[in-house]
């Protein structure tokens, strides 16, 4: 079975702006409510000794710009660096699209080092801490990208799948969506059945990891233990997906007639997950203390 995908971008138009509210900034709206609650909750129970509420509240800011500013930043260098030089406004038009997943991390990591350093606190202690409140909000961005119809998957070849309007549909391109409807329930447009590639990052990058590092960080685990899952479990993820996912239509193939950039950028994720987890073995477990908060908080 095919499904059209006819969603509209838009969630909430808006007279005095012509690009309105789109779903995929509700659904950062959403990954950063569900951080707030989740992390206050892990506040509360103890999980990183010495921070209190408005201390878990400043790092979650800085950890939005670092979102924001690296996932950007990351996009840009990594995945248009040519348009970046040709016109060096190209990174402030955010309008346009372009977020990288790698940058943002990377932003996160930054944010999160300041943030530790200016409360004297061991970095992992606080990556360690964040880890469990990344999936959601990834989850929920790979829903924008569906809800946005943009980084589908490769054809199924099958009479299965989901056909993206943007995507080439051959002679049928550019055709308005009463005709596209009109062609897809005669069952010419099956040919075009992609892989819902964004739902199966859902799946995996938000759901499963979620679950994952949730349940596994409810116990106290050795320092580096949760980051290293985190770093292990998405790595391996991204790398599966990325086979059925088509690549930037900018950068290709970079080897091999199959590896991609974000492939090729998930490969030290992977190492480094499991080089912490290999660390984890022997450092200290950061035990819960709940009710209690740095004196620099009160």
């Amino acid at each position: 079975m095919t499904v059209l995908h006819d969603i509209n971008p838009i969630a909430i138009p808006l007279p005095f702006w012509p690009h309105g509210i789109h779903w995929y900034g509700l659904m950062y709206l959403l990954a950063f409510g569900v951080a707030w609650w989740l992390g206050n909750q892990r506040v509360r129970a103890g999980r990183l000794p010495g921070i209190d509420e408005n201390g878990f509240g400043d790092l979650l800011f800085y950890g939005m710009l670092g979102v924001v500013l690296g996932g950007r930043i990351g996009y840009v260098l990594f995945y248009a660096f040519d348009e970046f030089l040709a016109d060096p406004l190209f990174l402030l038009r955010i309008n346009e699209g372009g977020m990288s997943f790698h940058g943002g991390l990377l932003g996160v990591m930054i944010a999160a080092a300041w943030w530790s350093r200016s409360r004297r606190l061991h970095f992992f202690d606080t990556m360690d801490f964040a880890a469990p409140l990344v999936p959601a909000g990834l989850g929920f961005g790979r829903i924008g990208n569906y809800i946005g119809g943009e980084l589908w998957g490769k054809l199924t070849g099958g009479q299965w799948g989901v056909i993206f309007p943007r995507s080439d549909l051959g002679p049928y391109s550019n055709l308005p969506m009463d005709e596209l409807h009109r062609l897809h329930a005669s069952g010419a447009l099956d040919v075009y059945a992609r892989h819902p590639s964004q739902l199966y990052q859902a799946a995996l990058e938000g759901l499963v990891m979620f679950v994952c590092l949730y349940f596994y960080s409810r116990k106290p685990r050795p320092r580096y233990a949760v980051s290293g899952l985190f770093a292990l479990l998405y790595g391996l993820f991204r790398f599966l997906v990325e086979f059925v996912r088509v690549p930037d239509e900018k950068l290709g193939y970079l080897a091999f007639g199959w590896l991609t950039m974000g492939q090729l950028l998930s490969l030290p994720l992977i190492a480094l997950g499991l080089a912490l987890l290999w660390w984890s073995r022997r450092a200290p477990v950061l035990m819960p203390v709940p009710g209690v908060a740095a004196a620099a908080n009160k």
